[in-house]
């Protein structure tokens, strides 16, 4: 498989790994677009094409209510709407009662009105205070606070960032919410009804051809088009089809024809899921990516400093994802024990990524700590490597700009759990 990143290591011999250095530089994911569908197999293209128009008029669709919405207020640019951790704020494990008193009804309103016309809802809005207003963003200021040249993270319109995604637990959280107040209430016609139905319509719709999820619909480009595991995105979306198809109880008002839908979509993200596996050159798979290729389903980048590569932490919430489900067919337990074989073989001991003193945070020598992994892997070696802002990958996590050292999770333990959960996972699923 091609990586989207330099050939590291390339040169090196049996010191190499004793002297850090810059290894390799960062490239940007690709959009989605007619010329790259025309490069697919003649009877996959239709499906491709008629996906992408259908984002394109959906997206002109939202953005056309807006524009009418400030015509009539006589506004030329729209309300900047609140700030908040949206997703945070909605809480999904109170007592069923709950769900049907005025606090939950208030709350309820105020996601309704931040809804798009797609059905979908955007990421870090304030969705505890007050009602999205006429004239107000359908998203918050979601721009990224590090801009630079070439930044992969650059919106293509600064206004129109994020409006519906799955980032952030953003449109999932929502629809469990008012899911649950529609079970609550009792009641199969109201607002919370329409508003869920209208969320699967745009969970199911987003999904492309072959399964995945794009982190953004209607699409907006970049990495916002590629599969995205990084936050567990399109788990998220997954359970959801799931719980929807099996007619959990907060979801048993689902109407079956929407049920059915629901199933299809969790069979084909299910296998969507297992073909983006990634594959070595002598056929043993390993894990995923933060993001795969909508098209090839190779990994590829997200921000600049989000790599090509195996990455441990969305990789261990995918096998606890497989794992919890019942009778898993031999392609799901071959890839269970594969990726348990890599997380084997790819976990750091006696080492701690921890706080200094005015050097922020370092990886350094812990004797007896462990296991924990490095967020990322090089595709070919299976060696540890770190991106800064600058696009450059590092095989040293001590050389990056404090910045980028101190603002993200290059450690994780999240695998600790699937090494726990396994033996009596295959005890119980061995075929």
């Amino acid at each position: 498989m091609k990586s989207a990143i330099i050939v590291l290591f390339l040169l090196a011999g049996p010191c190499a790994a004793l002297h850090a250095a810059i290894v390799g530089t960062n490239v940007p994911a690709r959009s989605l677009t007619v010329e790259r569908i025309a490069t697919l197999p003649a009877k996959e293209q239709p499906a491709w094409r008629e996906y992408l128009a259908r984002s394109q008029k959906q997206k002109q669709a939202d953005q056309d209510a807006l524009r009418s919405e400030l015509k009539a207020l006589g506004l030329s640019q729209p309300i900047v709407p609140p700030t908040g951790r949206s997703a945070d704020d909605l809480a999904l494990d109170r007592p069923a009662p709950w769900y049907g008193g005025k606090g939950a009804l208030r709350q309820a309103d105020i996601i309704v009105s931040f809804q798009t016309p797609a059905g979908g809802w955007s990421k870090n809005l304030n969705m505890t205070t007050q009602p999205r207003a006429p004239g107000e963003a359908f998203a918050t200021d979601n721009n990224n606070r590090f801009p630079s040249p070439g930044d992969f993270d650059q919106a293509a319109d600064p206004h129109w960032h994020y409006v519906g995604t799955f980032d952030n637990d953003a449109t999932i959280t929502q629809m469990r919410f008012l899911a649950k107040v529609v079970t609550a209430s009792h009641t199969r016609k109201s607002p919370y009804r329409t508003a869920f139905l209208r969320g699967l319509d745009y969970s199911l719709n987003a999904q492309y051809p072959n399964g995945g999820w794009p982190q953004v619909w209607p699409l907006e480009g970049g990495y916002h088009d590629t599969i995205t595991l990084n936050d567990d995105a399109m788990l998220h979306v997954l359970d959801l089809m799931h719980d929807v198809a099996q007619g959990s109880p907060d979801f048993a008002w689902v109407p079956s024809g929407q049920r059915a839908r629901a199933a299809l979509s969790f069979h084909n993200g299910l296998l969507c899921l297992l073909a983006a596996q990634i594959q070595k050159a002598d056929g043993r798979r390993t894990v995923w990516c933060q993001q795969h290729d909508a098209l090839t389903l190779e990994p590829t980048s997200g921000r600049n400093y989000e790599l090509p590569s195996a990455t441990s932490s969305e990789s261990a919430s995918v096998v606890l994802f497989l794992m919890q489900l019942p009778h898993p067919n031999s392609n799901i337990v071959a890839a269970i024990r594969s990726a348990v074989a890599w997380f084997e073989q790819t976990k750091i001991m006696g080492q701690s990524f921890k706080k200094t003193d005015g050097a922020g945070r370092q990886l350094l020598a812990a004797p007896g700590s462990g296991p924990i992994w490095a967020r990322y892997y090089d595709l070919g070696t299976d060696r540890p490597i770190f991106g800064d802002r600058d696009q450059t990958i590092h095989d040293d996590v001590n050389e990056l700009s404090l910045e980028r050292r101190n603002g993200y999770g290059w450690f994780r333990d999240t695998p600790k759990r699937v090494l726990a959960r396994y033996p009596l996972w295959l005890q119980a699923n061995a075929h």
